[in-house]
C-alpha cells in the first residue's frame, strides 16, 4: 500500500498555512506517511487578481461571486484523482457537493468570529460616518443593522493586502475573520462578540474532502476530526442547504457546542442594514442536522425567503 498522501489547496498564504497545519498533524499521526502538499490555481483566485488590477487602475466594480470559485478545481483534481485530499476553509464550501466527493473529515475550530482591525476595540467606539471595509455582504448587513452611519467600502484581496489598505485608502477599520488572522500568525484585530456579528457558516472551520468510497483516505485523515467541531458543522450547513442560500445571500450561522446541548444562532439580512431577522434556538447534539433545518424552517416562516431575494437582487445589481 502507499505510504503517500496528496493534498490539494489553493495557493494563497492563509490557505497553505492551514494545509501546512493538516499536513503536520497527518505526519504525527501517521510518522510513516509521506505528504505531498499540491497547490492548485482556483478560478477565485483568478477573480480576486483580476479585481485588484482593476481597483489599482480605479474600477471598483465588484467581481462576479460564486462559492464553488475557491473549490471546483481542486474537485476537479480529486475526482481526476490527481490528489487524495483537499483542504478548504469551511465556510468556501458550497452546501452541495459534486456528486463522488464528501467531507471526510474537521479537525478542532478555531475562533469563529469576526475581528476588528485598526485600532479601535468595538464598533461602538468608531467614529461617526466611520469608512470600514470587507467584501463580505453578510459582515456589511450587519455593520450597516448596527451602525448606519457608517461607510462599508468593497475590499478584496489576501489578508495582507486587506490589512495594508487601512493605511493606503484611509479606512478606519476593517472586518476580517479571527481564525484567518491567527493561523497567518497575524496579533491585528480585536474580536467582535457573537451578539453583534453572527459569523459565517462553517467560519473558523477547515474541511477535508475525499472522494466517496476511498476508505484508505478517510481513515488516513480520520484521526484529525473533531466531534465538536463536525457536530457545529453540520448544524451551520444544513441551515445554509435548507435556505438554499448562496454567497449573494448575507447569511450568517453559528452553531456552539454547551456539554451536551447544541446552541445554533443565524441571521439573514438585507446588505443595506435595514431589515434582519436573527434566531437562536437549542437541540441535542445527536442530530446537528435536524436543528439546523429547524432554525432554517424558523427563519422562513419569518420572511426570511423574501429576505434573501431581495439581497440577491441587490448584490447583482
Amino acid at each position: 500500500m502507499s505510504t503517500r498522501l496528496r493534498i490539494g489547496t489553493r495557493g494563497s498564504a492563509l490557505a497553505r498555512a492551514q494545509t501546512g497545519l493538516v499536513a503536520e498533524a497527518l505526519r504525527d499521526a501517521h510518522p510513516e506517511l509521506e505528504v505531498e502538499v499540491v497547490t492548485i490555481l482556483t478560478s477565485g483566485d483568478e477573480t480576486s487578481t483580476r479585481a485588484a488590477l482593476r481597483e489599482r487602475a480605479g474600477d471598483s466594480r465588484a467581481a462576479p461571486a460564486d462559492k464553488s470559485r475557491f473549490t471546483k478545481e481542486i474537485e476537479e483534481a480529486l475526482l481526476a484523482g490527481e490528489v487524495d485530499v483537499a483542504v478548504h476553509s469551511a465556510k468556501d464550501v458550497p452546501g452541495e457537493l459534486p456528486d463522488g466527493l464528501s467531507i471526510v473529515a474537521v479537525p478542532r475550530r478555531a475562533d469563529a468570529r469576526d475581528a476588528l482591525c485598526g485600532g479601535h476595540r468595538s464598533l461602538g467606539t468608531l467614529p461617526d460616518g466611520a469608512r470600514v471595509g470587507t467584501s463580505s455582504l453578510r459582515r456589511r448587513a450587519q455593520l450597516l443593522a448596527q451602525r448606519p452611519d457608517l461607510w462599508v467600502e468593497d475590499l478584496r484581496g489576501n489578508v495582507d493586502t486587506r490589512l495594508r489598505k487601512l493605511d493606503d485608502e484611509g479606512l478606519d477599520a476593517v472586518v476580517l475573520a479571527a481564525a484567518g488572522l491567527a493561523r497567518l500568525g497575524r496579533g491585528e484585530g480585536d474580536v467582535l462578540p457573537e451578539a453583534e456579528k453572527t459569523p459565517a457558516p462553517g467560519q473558523g472551520c477547515l474541511a477535508l474532502e475525499a472522494r466517496t468510497g476511498d476508505e484508505r483516505s478517510r481513515d488516513l485523515v480520520a484521526p484529525l476530526t473533531d466531534r465538536g467541531a463536525l457536530t457545529e458543522l453540520t448544524a451551520e450547513r444544513a441551515l445554509v442547504r435548507a435556505l438554499d442560500a448562496t454567497c449573494h445571500t448575507p447569511v450568517g450561522a453559528h452553531a456552539r457546542m454547551q456539554g451536551e446541548r447544541l446552541v445554533l444562532a443565524a441571521f439573514v439580512g438585507l446588505p443595506d442594514g435595514t431589515t434582519w431577522i436573527r434566531d437562536t434556538l437549542g437541540g441535542g447534539t445527536d442530530e446537528p442536522a435536524l436543528l439546523g433545518r429547524a432554525v432554517a424552517e424558523r427563519l422562513l416562516a419569518a420572511g426570511a425567503a423574501e429576505l434573501l431575494r431581495a439581497a440577491e437582487d441587490w448584490a447583482r445589481q
